[in-house]
């Protein structure tokens, strides 16, 4: 494991740790690295215990996006405090559990909840649930999330398809040993995203009378919203939205081989002239009143899978 991971943790979520602690957390990634796919079978193992059918379509709902699972034939949920190895959601907005069952005679495995770098977890681990999925069967990857607006044209509400993004203001899930069992050490990110998957979202998306965008998505660390001079250097480097998730759950869905596709609810605005503050109250509310859009384009996208 990189030192780098241990510094970060000895500056940031355990502050004024001695050598011997940071020795301590170096053995104990190491040791998480070198049982991942141990770990991974430990997961996918108990989680057949409980249900047993191969979903083919995950999705991971980002802060305020619950509601999804309302258009689903639930058949099993598992709290996330009940897996093996797996993280817990700290975030508000984020309900932390698996859900399993069907969306238009679909198998689909939902991620209600989901794990950010902010909250202290290494990259592995925020993307270990993608990885669980991968050993599940799923097949294509759909995300959302909500995102700071830094094109100019953008307003509180739009929805954006990710059509690329920008990966260097965030720590890479793969750095480390890579277990060929998941992919390759070198995967290819020139084209991260589905291109059919995004045609097919554009045409259902003119279908349903929706309006949607399409943009470069920005990945950052958190949990600090940005300051201005920061938005207009993503918005500088190619950056049409900001936001703290999103970017390590493509980059292990590629390096899976899965299929992706993700959409922003664009819930503030980053470039903006007035001397406001941006809140997470506020994100969950513009969210929340944009969600039965994303929503009902999720669920035509199951269909047409």
């Amino acid at each position: 494991m990189c030192i780098t991971y241990v510094l970060m943790f000895q500056y940031s979520a355990i502050p004024k740790l001695g050598i011997k602690h940071i020795f301590y957390l170096w053995r104990l990634m190491n040791h998480m690295e070198n049982s991942l796919l141990q770990q991974l079978q430990q997961t996918t193992a108990f989680i057949k215990t409980k249900y047993t059918k191969q979903p083919l379509v995950g999705v991971v709902l980002g802060s305020g996006l619950g509601n999804f699972i309302k258009g689903m034939q639930v058949e099993c949920e598992i709290d996330y405090s009940d897996l093996p190895h797996f993280p817990l959601s700290t975030v508000k907005g984020h309900k932390g559990k698996l859900v399993f069952g069907s969306m238009n005679n679909k198998p689909v495995m939902v991620m209600a909840g989901r794990f950010h770098f902010y909250e202290g977890y290494a990259p592995q681990q925020v993307v270990y649930p993608v990885r669980v999925m991968k050993m599940l069967g799923v097949k294509t990857l759909l995300i959302s999330n909500a995102a700071g607006g830094v094109n100019p044209s953008f307003k509180v509400g739009d929805l954006m398809i990710i059509k690329d993004h920008i990966s260097l203001f965030i720590i890479n899930p793969l750095i480390g040993k890579n277990e060929d069992g998941l992919g390759t050490r070198f995967p290819d990110m020139s084209q991260p995203y589905s291109k059919d998957l995004i045609t097919k979202a554009n045409s259902i998306a003119k279908n349903l009378g929706h309006e949607v965008k399409e943009g470069v998505y920005c990945g950052v660390t958190g949990p600090t919203f940005e300051t201005r001079s920061e938005y207009k250097l993503i918005k500088a480097v190619g950056g049409d939205a900001v936001g703290m998730s999103t970017v390590q759950e493509v980059i292990a869905g590629v390096h899976a081989g899965m299929k992706v596709f993700a959409m922003s609810i664009i819930t503030d605005l980053g470039i903006r002239d007035e001397e406001n503050i941006i809140t997470h109250e506020e994100v969950l509310t513009a969210a929340s009143e944009a969600e039965p859009k994303l929503t009902a384009i999720f669920k035509e996208l199951v269909l047409q899978l």
